[in-house]
């Protein structure tokens, strides 16, 4: 088939002890992208297993190996691959064979026929245990019902991404579960396509329960940051002032009761929570001052990536 484009191609794969699909997982990405400009990136998370040996030893120029010092965990890894990636389109997907390449030329056509920033695959017949597909689901109906982006499969790690999107997208944490709303927050033109998904071919996979806790945590710190990031004081100032209000319409309530009436009111727990209310006011207000502080030095200091690459290798040789 006649290759779509010219443009230099990115495979972004994060590898955590996948000794046993790697080669197999190289070759079907040769075999899908036949007559394409591309390079392979692949992020050893710090395997346990000879994950990094079985890359070096494919001793292919098209595979790019970047070994990080530590386990930094799969949004880490992402952002390593994405900061490093030259290609004019960015395509990420999973090192556990479940992803199929042969659907990249597909989503690809609709990025550069349909000027779409990010295609993002929908897991057709997914072949997975409920422990990994109830957290999905979960996933998935947040994002829905709380930012009203109809996306029915953001764990579906196949996606295709324009270069300016993918390198904006400053991914941290565990965030990687949301990053097509990353995307969107971002300005991102989405476009969901049906893909193919296969049983793991080896090795164990990495997800459990916790995964539930995990994504709802996620959740909130991703709403907070996309609506107070950038002004923390609009979230903490609110809050403030409002204790602020109550404590001290509480105040002036034992007043009057003092002064209107003559009534004690020194052995009243009321006047006790009208002072803490003032208090505990001034405290958060406060504190939204300190992190508006913060957000302008974070936005005027230095960039700097939260991880350390030890080495890179291209083929046979170290980069």
């Amino acid at each position: 088939m006649q290759p779509l484009t010219d443009s230099l191609l990115s495979i972004v794969v994060p590898l955590y002890n996948e000794e046993d699909n790697a080669v197999l997982l190289t070759q079907k990405i040769h075999e899908s992208l036949q007559g394409y400009n591309y390079q392979i990136i692949y992020i050893d998370d710090f395997s346990t297993d000879n994950t990094r040996k079985v890359v070096k030893n494919m001793d292919d120029d098209k595979v790019h190996l970047i070994e990080l010092k530590k386990n930094y965990g799969q949004s880490l890894a992402l952002a390593a691959g994405i900061d490093y990636a030259e290609g004019e389109f960015i395509i990420t997907m999973d090192g556990d064979l479940q992803n199929d390449p042969s659907d990249i030329p597909q989503m690809l056509s609709y990025a550069l026929n349909d000027d779409y920033d990010v295609v993002t695959g929908i897991r057709q017949k997914r072949k997975d245990s409920l422990v990994k597909k109830i957290p999905s689901k979960i996933a998935n109906f947040l994002v829905r019902r709380v930012t009203k982006l109809d996306i029915k499969d953001n764990g579906c790690a196949l996606k295709v991404f324009s270069r300016d999107i993918a390198k904006d997208l400053n991914l941290y944490g565990e965030m990687h579960r949301f990053i097509t709303l990353l995307a969107y927050l971002e300005g991102a033109q989405i476009k969901q396509v049906p893909v193919k998904h296969h049983a793991r071919n080896a090795g164990v996979s990495k997800y459990g329960l916790e995964r539930v806790f995990k994504v709802v945590a996620d959740m909130m710190l991703l709403l907070f940051i996309r609506k107070y990031f950038q002004r923390p004081i609009h979230f903490f100032g609110i809050f403030g002032f409002l204790m602020i209000f109550l404590g001290v319409l509480i105040n002036i309530y034992l007043l009057i009761i003092k002064f209107g009436f003559g009534q004690d009111i020194g052995t009243r727990p009321l006047l006790i929570f009208g002072l803490m209310f003032i208090l505990a006011g001034i405290q958060v207000f406060t504190i939204g001052i300190v992190m508006e502080l913060l957000i302008r030095t974070y936005y005027e200091s230095q960039k700097k990536r939260p991880y350390r690459i030890k080495k890179v290798t291209i083929g046979d040789g170290i980069a």
